[in-house]
């Protein structure tokens, strides 16, 4: 079997999410030698040449670590859309499913309208009137991911300090996502093809006081700091029976919701009250041999070389049997094949 590696160009320089990028190039490029013929590294980016090496490479299957083109996140369901016209099999999510995961306003909408428990929002854009959706708050931009933009700064107590963090983020963004903060535990729901793997847990009890038990951009990226001390992954997470399976029967809704394939990820905080609150569906996690999904999957006994190939059986099964021909129909319809 012969697969292309697809991934943004730009990890090549070296910035924090990227440098992340790399480990799981090399990880995810050896565990498919474990079993492919062929694996060739096809880096993306806004030249559009990586489209006619995938065309021309008569690969078996795409194994899609894209997370945008040259670092721009907004990007990201373009590639995926690319591979749907071109027929090719790839891993992950379809391109409406990312778009739609991407924009955390839509998403949250779409979740909410489902009947889910996500924390009351409000979507702001230069030159809105700002509401309350409760206090503490937190504030992120709209169309990112790798906790992006988030930073201690990003809660807030007050109307004033809203406002003030708002202003400050559109110096980078023209759009915030305003939700209200839930204190309490943070754990993550991960989903590999239509399993759920084992809950994982942040335990924030080394978070230095009087800083907010976040997931932050220093929290992921700064190893060492104190913020990444503070937030220590633990899984499988101590939660009651019942507590996990509505925890999971929550995320099995929100996947499908969403429409996503493959593998996947759910954070929720959960309350004093021991209620869980739907934060993110990620339908594109870090999978890094130490990433959560990774580290979840291994509490199952998933070896690291086993769970790339589940994602790609599942790709396979998916879209494999004749897809390539189903699109080049679609295409000759169209008038574009």
């Amino acid at each position: 079997m012969k697969i292309a590696l697809l991934f943004d160009g730009l990890s090549a320089l070296g910035k924090a999410p990227e440098v992340q990028l790399l480990d799981s190039i090399e990880a995810v490029e050896s565990a498919l030698l474990d079993w492919a013929t062929e694996v060739v590294r096809v880096p993306v980016s806004n030249d559009g040449r990586w489209v006619e090496r995938v065309r021309k490479g008569k690969f078996d299957l795409v194994f899609n670590l894209v997370e945008g083109i040259d670092g721009e996140a907004i990007y990201e369901p373009m590639v995926i859309s690319v591979l749907e016209l071109l027929g090719i099999p790839f891993t992950g999510s379809s391109s409406w499913t990312t778009a739609l995961t991407l924009r955390k306003n839509i998403v949250n909408g779409v979740l909410d309208r489902a009947g889910l428990p996500v924390p009351r929002w409000s979507h702001v854009r230069r030159g809105d009137e700002i509401t309350s959706v409760g206090f503490p708050a937190i504030c992120k931009p709209v169309a990112e991911d790798a906790s992006v933009g988030i930073e201690q700064r990003s809660v807030v107590r007050t109307m004033r300090g809203l406002s003030a963090r708002i202003e400050a983020m559109f110096e980078g963004w023209d759009e915030v996502l305003v939700q209200r903060f839930i204190p309490g535990r943070e754990v993550n729901v991960g989903i590999v093809g239509d399993e759920v793997m084992p809950i994982a847990e942040i335990d924030f009890a080394q978070m230095p006081r009087g800083m907010w038990h976040i997931v932050s951009y220093r929290s992921k990226w700064e190893t060492g700091s104190d913020e990444d001390l503070g937030a220590k992954p633990n899984c499988p997470a101590d939660l009651s029976e019942d507590l996990s399976n509505e925890l999971i029967a929550i995320a099995r809704t929100a996947w499908n919701v969403v429409g996503g394939e493959g593998y996947g990820r759910c954070d929720f905080r959960i309350d004093q009250s021991g209620r869980p609150w739907l934060l993110e569906v990620n339908a594109n996690p870090d999978i890094s041999p130490t990433a959560g999904l990774a580290r979840m999957a291994g509490v199952a006994t998933i070896g690291y070389s086993d769970l790339i190939r589940r994602i790609c059986d599942h790709a396979l099964a998916k879209r494999g049997e004749n897809y390539t021909e189903r699109w080049a129909k679609t295409l000759r319809l169209s008038g574009l094949g």
